[in-house]
């Protein structure tokens, strides 16, 4: 598989890029110990400035009620935003509850309390 094979397999790669960027700049700004209000409340500033559009704690449409994610990004993606000490087998297992119920292809699981921030990409 060739370079190019990859890139375009990568899920919407340019939108990622730009909010790996937001979320990098919201660590590097208030570090690893807040809360995810607090980062949530960052990463909304920043989307606004990025002209990128979203919907915040927002309860995904379907049959099974309760599915409330912490972003919508452009109607095709979810952030999900964390401040813990580790990311669970539950987290993953509820990003793709998510992306089921939505009928989405890929979330971002994005915990602030890492000493290096990874998001993790996880498709459906």
């Amino acid at each position: 598989m060739s370079t190019n094979d990859t890139n375009e397999r990568i899920l919407y790669k340019e939108l990622s890029y730009k909010l790996t960027g937001i979320f990098f700049g919201v660590h590097n700004k208030l570090g690893r110990f807040l809360s995810e209000r607090q980062y949530s409340d960052e990463v909304e500033k920043r989307l606004k400035l990025g002209g990128i559009e979203y919907k915040r704690e927002f309860e995904i449409p379907g049959d099974i009620k309760g599915n409330r994610v912490d972003f919508l990004i452009e109607n095709k993606m979810i952030a999900d935003i964390k401040a813990k000490r580790i990311i669970t087998r539950d987290d993953y297992y509820q990003m793709l509850r998510y992306l089921k119920v939505g009928k989405l292809k890929l979330g971002l699981i994005v915990n602030f309390r890492n000493t290096y921030l990874k998001p993790k990409r996880i498709a459906n």
